[in-house]
């Protein structure tokens, strides 16, 4: 589907990969974007992310077909009420963000109520860095894209949606928004406070200085996801906190059944542990694999 004008609110990462994407494959006549900064507005019309780049939220959502939210998830009902009345009748509003209940919730009525239609989105697709300047235009392809509607969506605005992210080269998935935030506690929320925690008391300056020279490749993999942006994740482990301390509570249970494996000698639990880790995630990528 080819759009007039595609709106981006926030031209970081995600924000600025969906401006190259959408650029390159020709997806929209125009677009234009919103950033916070005054040195941004350069910055991303240089790297030719978006036509147009404003600090005034109404002017870029103008006459917009479609309008994505990749801010936090703590400035999305903002800047939704600061762009309302330059809202085109009949536009399609979606975000890239990874929480989706307390989005739809706050979202939607002020978007329906506005005469457009909100759709939430969540591409499984990003990195460590943050920034416009780590923007690639390959960052959606064969990335799973989640789209959550509720039953008071538009069904043609769902449609248009998935048709959207297709396009870009993700693979679409339905679901609601409750149980998208009960997978992505598990697999992706989950991981980055473990992630970050490792960071947090490996790193720390209570440890010897020689601590940091004995952190090799296998540190550096599994915290890599802990130099993400703090604000952003502040605002996902908020927002799907339930979920989130649910799983921490699970994951926790299981880390005191292995300390006292360890404690009393048990080398067929231990192994046990090891030998499922490795066979679930070995099926996992194999199952990857096959699918590409």
């Amino acid at each position: 589907m080819h759009w007039q004008k595609i709106a981006l609110i926030g031209v970081g990462l995600l924000g600025g990969s969906l401006g190259l994407a959408i650029k390159q494959r020709k997806l929209a006549v125009k677009v234009d974007g919103h950033v916070r900064r005054t040195v941004s507005i350069g910055e991303c019309e240089r790297m030719g992310v978006v036509d147009h780049a404003t600090r005034d939220v109404g002017m870029a959502v103008k006459n917009a077909d479609l309008v994505i939210l990749c801010t936090p998830l703590g400035k999305m009902k903002e800047l939704t009420r600061e762009f309302l009345p330059q809202l085109k009748k009949g536009a399609i509003v979606t975000d890239v963000g990874s929480v989706k209940g307390s989005v739809v919730e706050e979202l939607e009525p002020l978007i329906t109520a506005a005469g457009g239609h909100f759709v939430g989105s969540h591409p499984m697709a990003g990195g460590e860095k943050t920034g416009v300047s780590a923007a690639r235009a390959d960052l959606f392809q064969g990335a799973i894209c989640l789209v959550t509607p509720t039953p008071r969506s538009n069904a043609e605005a769902v449609q248009k949606l998935e048709e959207f992210w297709r396009d870009l080269g993700c693979i679409g998935v339905r679901i609601s928004p409750s149980q998208h935030d009960d997978l992505v506690s598990r697999s992706s929320h989950l991981p980055h406070v473990v992630a970050a925690e490792l960071a947090n008391y490996v790193l720390s300056p209570a440890h010897p200085k020689e601590q940091a020279l004995v952190c090799a490749n296998g540190f550096r993999d599994t915290t890599r996801i802990a130099s993400g942006s703090p604000e952003m994740w502040r605002d996902i482990a908020l927002a799907n906190r339930k979920n989130l301390s649910r799983v921490l509570g699970v994951f926790i249970e299981d880390m005191v059944e292995f300390r006292l494996a360890l404690d009393n000698g048990d080398a067929k639990q231990i192994e046990e542990f090891f030998e499922n880790a490795k066979a679930r995630r070995d099926q996992w990528t194999s199952a990857g694999d096959s699918a590409e």
